[in-house]
């Protein structure tokens, strides 16, 4: 009993330490993260003024939403009740972006965000639960019926554009249009992507693009509103989101987005440590963690998000092929069957699975091991896991260098040690995951990568 109350203290030790690491959790230290930025914004400095082409209104396209599939019922009650409210004050409000696309590909969204005409300061004070946040785009997020809606304001504009992008996005802007068109094609220009610019007003039953979103969704095609080139180096943060919108929906990148991220990928390091983080647990927690760690390592942004792992792939690729063969993308793919937009993994799960993954790698285990650690965290219960964990090492499993072929333990108290070990092994494992010294030790052993993501 002894044995068996220090595996479910360790059990329960490490869930925790894992949630209390990842507030500390941090990358690679970027120290030339200014120098690279000022490099890459002199040398590859794009021409703002260089014409996109003139605005076609005769593309503008306002379509009946039902003919698109799309009806009210799918709307979050707690969105309907934030529209309804505005509305009956007399603001217009619609729903934009991603959950309009979602929408459209009838699928449940992450989020639902709001657009309204109310000035910020006016959408407080129809919420009493609400508080505006971000400097860049401030939007107010309203707390209804325990969910967060994220409302923001036609009135509010990107805080630091440039001269040159001001005349450039005035350029675009036809004449003669009326003044709810103007509105709409407006904020249009202040999107990321153009999937990602479609307007739906409930109320009206209707979907408003102005930028031919509706023609790359149909076609599962990612082009950014403006060009790559100003697009990601104006935010580099978008670089992810192509990644992150690209993994979940199975797009396609433009030329120009795939030239774009190999122009200004050094940039991301330079972004905010709680951004990159953000990003990471939306890509990695919502059902598309393996699409996601494909193409962040095909354009080599793992090299400096997650160094070790990045290695461990370039050293798989050497030997077959990484995305299909790998214990690390196969843990991955059975988490997103786990997992999806409405009822998403908590970000300890998949920091868990990294550590999990780099303790195999660095102290190859017995099958029986592995198998018995996980089937005891799955089934709480350590005579019913190790009991699964038996029939299953009978399998002939195929991971190297994690697995080693199974042996014969003498007693379950053998076992009962060896899966001890490993799970201090997994906590130990997280300390290389945001130590930035013990990161530079552990590459060292995998001689032939590049280390310029820990420079």
């Amino acid at each position: 009993m002894t044995i068996l109350t220090r595996i479910n203290n360790s059990r329960r030790g490490f869930l925790l330490r894992l949630k209390s690491s990842i507030i500390s959790q941090r990358f690679s230290s970027n120290k030339a993260e200014g120098a690279v930025r000022d490099k890459l914004s002199t040398q590859m400095r794009t021409n703002y003024s260089a014409p996109l082409g003139s605005t076609d209104k005769s593309r503008w396209k306002k379509l009946d939403a039902s003919r698109l599939g799309v009806t009210d019922s799918m709307i979050s009650c707690p969105s309907w009740t934030v529209l309804k409210h505005l509305k009956r004050s007399g603001f217009e409000s619609y729903l934009v972006g991603g959950c309009v696309r979602d929408l459209l590909l009838n699928r449940i969204p992450k989020d639902f965000d709001v657009i309204t005409t109310a000035k910020l300061t006016q959408i407080k004070k129809q919420f009493h639960r609400s508080r505006v946040i971000g400097r860049r785009f401030p939007i107010c997020m309203v707390h209804i019926k325990g969910s967060i809606i994220e409302v923001s304001s036609f009135e509010t504009v990107a805080q630091k554009h440039t001269e040159e992008k001001e005349i450039l996005l005035s350029s675009l802007v036809p004449k003669g249009c009326n003044e709810k068109d103007l509105v709409l094609f407006k904020n249009t220009l202040q999107r990321d992507f153009t999937i990602n610019s479609l307007f739906y007003d409930p109320f009206a039953g209707k979907i408003y693009d102005y930028a031919n979103g509706l023609a790359d969704l149909k076609a599962m095609k990612l082009q950014t509103m403006i060009p790559a080139q100003i697009s990601f180096n104006e935010d580099p943060g978008r670089i992810l989101r192509a990644l992150r919108i690209a993994a979940r929906l199975g797009l396609s990148l433009s030329s120009d987005i795939t030239a774009g991220i190999q122009t200004f990928s050094l940039l991301v390091k330079g972004l905010n440590k709680s951004k990159i983080m953000m990003e990471l647990n939306y890509m990695l927690s919502y059902g598309a963690a393996e699409p996601s760690l494909f193409l962040l390592w095909k354009f080599k942004l793992l090299d400096f998000l997650l160094p070790l792992h990045a290695a461990y792939l370039d050293q798989q690729a050497i030997k077959q092929d990484a995305q299909a063969s790998s214990m690390l993308v196969k843990l991955f793919f059975h988490l997103d069957k786990l997992v999806a937009c409405d009822r998403p993994s908590v970000c300890t799960i998949w920091v868990g699975l990294l550590a999990f993954h780099l303790a195999l790698v660095n102290n190859p285990q017995d099958a029986l091991v592995v198998w018995a650690l996980a089937s005891v965290l799955y089934h709480g219960d350590w005579e019913k896991g190790v009991e699964f964990a038996k029939e299953q090492a009978r399998r002939d499993i195929c991971f190297s260098p994690e697995i080693k072929k199974s042996c014969v333990y003498e007693s379950d108290g053998e076992i009962v040690r060896a899966v001890a070990q490993l799970a201090s092994l997994v906590v130990d494992s997280i300390a290389v995951l945001v130590n930035e010294n013990i990161l530079v030790q552990s590459i060292s052993r995998y001689p032939s990568t590049s280390r310029s993501g820990l420079e």
